[in-house]
Formats: C-alpha cells, structure tokens, sequence
C-alpha cells in the first residue's frame, strides 16, 4: 500500500489489517507497549496522561491506563465538545467513571465540570490513529478532532507531549504527505519500536 493512494484508501486498507489480528495478537500487543510506554521518561515523569478506549481494532490502552493509575498519575480521555463542534474536551477517567456511549459509539465519560483538565495541564496524550510513516507522521480517522483540538500545542509552545499508538502492521513503508493543519507527533509508539520524529 502505497501513500501515493488517496487518504480514503489508506485509511480502509489500514483499518482492514488492524481488525483482522486476533484477539490474542491484540492482548499481547497491548500488553508489548505497555512495556514500550514504561521505557520512557516522559510517560514516568507525567502526572496526567490521554488515553482513549480502543475501537475499530485499535491498540488497546486498558494496561497501560491501569498502570497509570498503580503509579497514581491522573488519566483522562477524550469527550467530543458540547459546545465547541470539532473538538474534544479531556475528562478525568477512574475506575467508577459512569461511560456513555457518544454519537459515534464511542464510550466516553460523562462530563462532571471538576473533571475537565484543561490541555495546558496535560502533560503526555497518547493519540489513536490509522496508519504512520518513519518521520512519526500520523494519518487519522478523517475528522480532524485531534488536530483542531492539539493545535495550542504548538501554537502556545505547550509542554504537552503528543504521541501517536499503532500496530507494527499500521507502518506506511515510505512517507505519508502532511497537511499544514496536521499535528505532528514527537513519537509513534507500536508494540516492537518507537518511532521519533526527524
């Protein structure tokens, strides 16, 4: 699969490998970055981290989160805006967090305004994606809500650390094209490598 193919096609292709791993290939990856995460100062150092909870054959951030909260880091998730289309809010995520399901069928925790955490105080967001390159380029879902809401990152020189999580099988061989609205990524982190941008 090349990324001369358009967006739309990338996206269907790399979604097909990913689901098509079993649920035995799923839990060991899952539990492979955990290890991989563990290895990093960033993600010892954090106090508050992102997650998301997998869907679509995504790479599963259930041990990791659970570690999280061993090391008695505060886990958030992301919560499609009320307010503001396109964007997502981070709301604290506990084990008797009370989930409902979103418009996209996305489980995601239900807004309690003392558990929304500003961006500022985020200071590691793992972000789901559908396929990356070597220069830990992310190609998303399409929607744009990690990119419009990370965009401050960058724009207010933020210390939030943004990595992007895949399967090994999610890799584009040669490079994926970027749009100036893209939000790059300081690192891909599969279950076999991490990947740092150039």
């Amino acid at each position: 699969m090349l990324p001369t193919e358009s967006r739309s096609t990338l996206r269907k292709y790399f979604r097909q490998q990913r689901n098509a791993l079993s649920n035995a290939q799923q839990q060991l990856a899952s539990v492979q970055l955990l290890k991989q995460c563990k290895s990093l100062g960033i993600y010892q150092q954090a106090k508050t981290i992102a997650c998301y909870l997998a869907q679509d054959g995504e790479l599963s951030l259930t041990p990791l989160i659970e570690d999280a909260w061993h090391r008695g880091k505060d886990v958030c998730l992301p919560v499609l805006h009320p307010f503001a289309k396109g964007y997502l809010l981070f709301v604290r995520y506990h084990p008797n967090s009370t989930l409902q399901a979103n418009r996209f069928g996305i489980p995601e925790p239900v807004i309690n305004l003392p558990d929304i955490i500003p961006l500022e105080e985020v200071n590691l967001i793992f972000a789901p994606l559908v396929a990356f390159d070597e220069q830990s380029r992310r190609l998303g879902m399409g929607g744009g809500f990690y990119d419009r809401t990370l965009a401050p990152v960058l724009k207010n020189a933020l210390e939030t650390h943004i990595c992007g999580v895949a399967h090994d099988c999610q890799k584009v061989e040669t490079g994926l094209k970027s749009d100036r609205w893209d939000i790059p990524m300081q690192q891909i982190i599969t279950p076999s490598k991490i990947y740092r941008a150039s």
